[in-house]
């Protein structure tokens, strides 16, 4: 029997239907590497001229404004800065720190760096070729001046790593380099950075022959407009959970008012009243045209056994009718962008879901169906997060694939979402070969960092750095 059977799965590998398959996967790929480089090729000379139609042939010195921004607040203030250099009449070349080459760092006398610290110490996605190409570098910079400007969360052990990272290296290669570190965006910290730059402003238009011009109001890092809205509902979607409790929150604008405007993936920024210096982003789980502002909130605990600050406040302080400001902060590395029209796989597990059903509302508002959502919780008893409005776009076809990977199951064995990314491989190569877009959203810790390692199996090292590239694979993990 043993010659037939190996015969017989020789024929089974080598069917039609199966070299059809890898023959679209390849050249699936290749489109996937052409339009890669179309889009790469589009964005730098749409930033190339962006660039030089703000800062025109300014006599006055030039500054090369680079950002790290995982979540949007590290490109905020670099595109904050950058406007108030060119208002002054200083020429800011304004861009990500993957577009910095050697050549463009020496070519500039000063910079300025907005970096963000995302998790255990890691640079944000987009900056990977900058930490793989240009950080092991060794230049010549003994004229050069630079300030970093940290972004990171103390309660992680690396705070502000990959700003501390960038500015020894700067030192290193004989630049002058001042590094400041900001905690939670902390206001204080901020406000002395800001005057900081406007001294700093002051000395580099100094150094000119000629008159600069006046100087701009020293306030130009202005907080984000605020919009007083209403708890109208609070619902608990986990009752009997094992984990912690979590919270639909549904905000309406006041009275005269209209809510804010924002796109899917774009996050909701709050301050809540015990810690008002430290502003709190959540993911916006609704569209506007559904006239609410969603929230999905999980109740935290930390070790002696208290609620966390925010959490326990909006879990439970905060009562129903209650009013608050909020502000919409634009997330540009978590909207659809050049993906909205492509198929697109979400991935995710608990408050998670809120990104991600902000983009399926976003694609189901324009009658588009091609998303496929792999999401992760506890126990299909007690953590069917939205499981009624999940199964009605499945059966209306506005959701193509819904998998969903439960983690205590009973006796079943624990599944997660990173598991589920293994087992659809086929599936997901498929997808891809066809040109979908990848958006993860939830915990960096575990989820974020378990699919990460699966999608670098299930693709490939060098197909998953393109898809980031290019836009394609976008995370918001925490």
């Amino acid at each position: 029997m043993e010659g037939p059977l190996r015969i017989m799965s020789l024929e089974w590998i080598l069917s039609p239907q199966r070299i059809a398959g890898a023959a679209t996967l390849v050249v699936g790929y290749a489109a996937l590497c052409a339009r890669v480089a179309w889009v790469s090729r589009r964005k730098r000379l749409d930033l190339s001229h962006g660039n030089e139609e703000a800062a025109g042939h300014s006599q006055w010195p030039a500054v090369l404004v680079c950002y790290a921004s995982q979540t949007g607040q590290a490109e905020g203030i670099a595109r904050e800065a950058a406007g108030m250099l060119r208002a002054s009449g200083m020429r800011a070349t304004l861009m990500p720190v993957d577009a910095v080459g050697a050549d463009m760092l020496r070519s500039h006398e000063r910079s300025l760096w907005v970096l963000s610290t995302t998790g255990e110490g890691d640079a944000p996605d987009h900056a990977l070729p900058f930490v793989q190409a240009l950080l092991p570098k060794s230049l010549s910079l003994p004229n050069h001046q630079s300030q970093v400007l940290a972004l990171g969360d103390r309660e992680y052990r690396e705070f502000c790593a990959f700003g501390e990272q960038v500015h020894r290296w700067l030192e290193a290669q004989g630049a002058s380099s001042e590094l400041t570190r900001v905690d939670n965006m902390d206001r204080d910290t901020l406000r002395a950075w800001q005057a900081r730059m406007n001294e700093r402003k002051l000395e580099w238009l100094g150094g000119t022959d000629s008159q600069p011009p006046a100087p701009d109001e020293e306030e130009w890092l202005l907080p984000p407009a605020t919009t007083l809205v209403r708890l109208e509902r609070r619902t608990l979607l986990n009752p009997g959970s094992q984990g912690g409790p979590l919270y639909q929150l549904d905000w309406v604008a006041e009275p005269g008012r209209e809510l804010p405007h924002w796109e899917s993936g774009d996050l909701a920024s709050l301050r809540i009243p015990a810690d008002p210096a430290h502003p709190r982003d959540y993911s916006i789980a609704s569209i506007p045209q559904d006239n609410v502002l969603q929230m999905l909130v999980r109740l935290s605990v930390r070790e002696d056994g208290t609620p966390g600050m925010a959490s326990g406040w909006l879990c439970g302080g905060i009562r129903e009718g209650d009013s608050l400001e909020v502000s919409v902060r634009r997330h540009s590395s978590f909207r659809l962008g050049d993906s909205a029209g492509r198929p697109l796989i979400l991935i995710g597990n608990g408050s998670g879901l809120a990104g991600l059903l902000g983009h399926v509302r976003a694609r189901i508002a324009r009658q588009q169906g091609d998303q496929w959502l792999i999401f992760g919780e506890r126990s299909p008893v007690h953590d069917a997060l939205l499981d009624q409005q999940l199964q009605d776009w499945l059966q209306s076809g506005q959701l193509a694939r819904l998998d969903r990977a439960w983690s205590r199951d009973g006796d079943n064995p624990r599944l997660y979402v990173q598991d589920v990314v293994l087992e659809q491989a086929d599936a997901i190569r498929a997808w891809i070969a066809r040109g979908a877009a990848i958006f993860v959203c939830g915990s960096l810790q575990g989820m974020g960092q378990g699919v990460h390692k699966a999608l670098r199996q299930v693709l490939g090292e060098e197909a998953l750095h393109e898809l980031v590239q290019s836009g394609r694979y976008r995370r918001d993990v925490y």
